[in-house]
C-alpha cells in the first residue's frame, strides 16, 4: 500500500485573516485518504498582540527591516519527522515576511524540516509583497529548501481607501466598513476561493508533482502582480533599513529610549505619503505609456513561479 503523501502546515496569523485563507486551501487535503496534513503554529517567546498598540506596532519596524529573529517556541515535531511538501503561509510586515516567520526560518529547525523540500508561499497583505517574496526566496535558499509556488492574496480595494482601513484594523480590530469606506482585508470570495489550491494540490500530490520540483499552481491566477508599485516598495525598504538602522541602536524592542525616534519617524512617514507619494504616483503616470514594456516584463518576473494565467480554473471550481 502507497504511504500518504505528508503535508506539513507552518502557520502564523495575527488578524486571523491567513488562518481564514489556509483553512480554505487545506480543507480538501485534509479528507483526502491518500494525505496527511500537519499544522505546526509558529509561536515567538514574546506575543506580538492584536488589536496591535501604534507603539508597539512601530517598535516592530526596525527588526523586521533589518531581519533581525525574535525567540521562538520550538515546534511540535518529532526529529526525524519527514514531509513531501511545505505550505508557508506569510504575514508582510514592513516590505519583509513577519518576524515570526522570518526568525522560524533563521532556526535550527527550518534547516532540519525545509531542507530539500518543496515550498508553497501564501502572502495575505494590503498590496505591497514583491521585497517581501524576494527576502522570503532568499531564506528558503539559504536553508536548502525549493520555492515551487507563491500564492499572493491582496486587498481589492484603493491605496487611498487602505491607507485608513488597514490601520484603523490592524490598531483597533474594527474590520468593517465605515465612513464610506469598505472593509479591511480580502473579501469572503477572495478566502474562499482559495479553496481551488488545495483540489489542485490533491491531484497533484497524487501524481507526484511535488518531486519534480515544477510550479504545481500554473493556470490558477495564484498571483496578480502590480509593477507599478515596485518604485514604492524600492524607496519604501531603503527608508526602513536606515531608519531601523538607528533606532535600533538606542536599544533592544520595547526600549522606552526608542519611542521619541518612532515618533519622528511617523511624522516623516506621514509627510512622505502626503506630499512625496502624489508626486511618485503622478511622474509614474506620465511615464506609464513609454515603460509598458518594462511593466510588462516586470509583472511576469514578479508572477513567477505560479503565475497569473487562468487557464485551469474550470477544472478546480466546485460547485455552488
Amino acid at each position: 500500500m502507497t504511504p500518504p503523501k505528508r503535508v506539513l502546515i507552518l502557520l502564523y496569523s495575527q488578524t486571523g485573516q491567513l488562518t481564514e485563507v489556509v483553512e480554505q486551501i487545506i480543507a480538501p487535503l485534509q479528507v483526502d485518504p491518500a494525505i496527511e496534513v500537519h499544522v505546526q503554529m509558529l509561536k515567538p517567546v514574546k506575543h506580538f498582540p492584536y488589536p496591535w498598540p501604534f507603539f508597539e506596532f512601530m517598535d516592530a519596524f526596525p527588526e523586521s527591516a533589518l531581519m533581525r529573529p525574535c525567540p521562538m517556541q520550538a515546534l511540535d515535531l518529532a526529529d526525524d519527522a519527514e514531509f513531501d511538501l511545505v505550505i508557508l503561509p506569510y504575514q508582510v510586515w514592513y516590505l519583509a515576511p513577519s518576524i515570526p516567520v522570518m526568525s522560524f526560518l533563521k532556526s535550527d529547525q527550518a534547516k532540519r524540516f525545509l531542507k530539500g523540500k518543496p515550498v508553497i508561499t501564501v502572502i495575505a497583505c494590503r498590496n505591497m509583497w514583491f521585497k517581501a517574496q524576494e527576502k522570503m526566496q532568499t531564506l528558503l535558499s539559504d536553508i536548502g529548501a525549493h520555492l515551487t509556488d507563491n500564492i499572493a492574496l491582496t486587498d481589492p480595494n484603493s491605496t487611498l481607501a487602505t491607507l485608513i482601513t488597514t490601520p484603523r484594523w490592524l490598531w483597533f480590530g474594527k474590520k468593517t466598513p465605515f465612513w464610506g469606506l469598505p472593509a479591511a482585508g480580502l473579501t469572503e470570495a477572495q478566502v474562499r476561493g482559495t479553496r481551488r489550491f488545495g483540489l489542485a494540490l490533491c491531484t497533484a500530490l497524487r501524481n507526484g508533482e511535488e518531486k519534480t520540483g515544477k510550479p504545481m499552481l500554473q493556470g490558477l491566477q495564484a498571483v496578480n502582480a502590480n509593477p507599478h508599485l515596485l518604485a514604492s516598495e524600492r524607496a519604501g525598504t531603503h527608508s526602513f533599513r536606515i531608519w531601523g538602522g538607528w533606532i535600533s541602536k538606542l536599544g533592544p524592542p520595547g526600549a522606552p529610549q526608542r519611542k521619541p525616534m518612532l515618533a519622528l519617524y511617523t511624522a516623516f512617514l506621514i509627510l512622505l505619503i502626503i506630499c512625496v507619494v502624489p508626486i511618485s504616483l503622478s511622474v509614474q503616470m506620465l511615464l506609464r505609456p513609454f515603460m509598458k514594456q518594462k511593466f510588462a516584463t516586470l509583472k511576469e518576473s514578479f508572477e513567477l513561479p505560479s503565475g497569473s494565467a487562468s487557464h485551469r480554473m474550470n477544472a478546480f471550481k466546485e460547485p455552488l
